[in-house]
């Protein structure tokens, strides 16, 4: 399973480190420890990923600011896979971006809910990346 520190966490959905733990704190999101640390599992973060982007006050958060022309670090929430082509959504702080690829690619990258993945945005075409 895919897990972040609460600093990684806070940086994917674009608020501060203590707008997570405050969320933690109310039961928004789940942690666990590992080696000593809070991690969060990438499952739990996709899913608040998913619910922030659909958000009213989206807008507010730090990432808002970002060009949609750059590289945008985020988090995938959903694939869905056929035998040819898959589609990937990645939520990049208060932007949820849509990629068509190929099945392969998507494999190959590793691609499922809660793993970090980087969109590049050129034009009308998205392409996913790891970290």
């Amino acid at each position: 399973m895919t897990t972040y520190r609460v600093s990684e966490a806070a940086a994917l959905l674009g608020v501060s480190d203590d707008t997570l733990r405050r969320w933690v704190e109310a039961g928004r999101l789940s942690t666990a420890t590992e080696g000593g640390r809070t991690v969060v599992p990438g499952a739990g973060l996709a899913a608040l990923a998913e619910s922030l982007a659909d958000s009213p006050d989206r807008e507010q958060n730090r990432a808002a600011s970002v060009s949609a022309r750059n590289r945008l670090s985020g988090i995938v929430t959903r694939v869905v896979r056929d035998r040819v082509m898959s589609q990937v959504e990645v939520v990049c702080g208060p932007y949820r971006l849509v990629s068509l690829m190929s099945t392969e690619a998507a494999d190959e990258l590793g691609l499922e809910p809660g793993v970090r993945a980087i969109a590049s945005v050129k034009s009308t075409n998205v392409v996913v990346e790891r970290p």
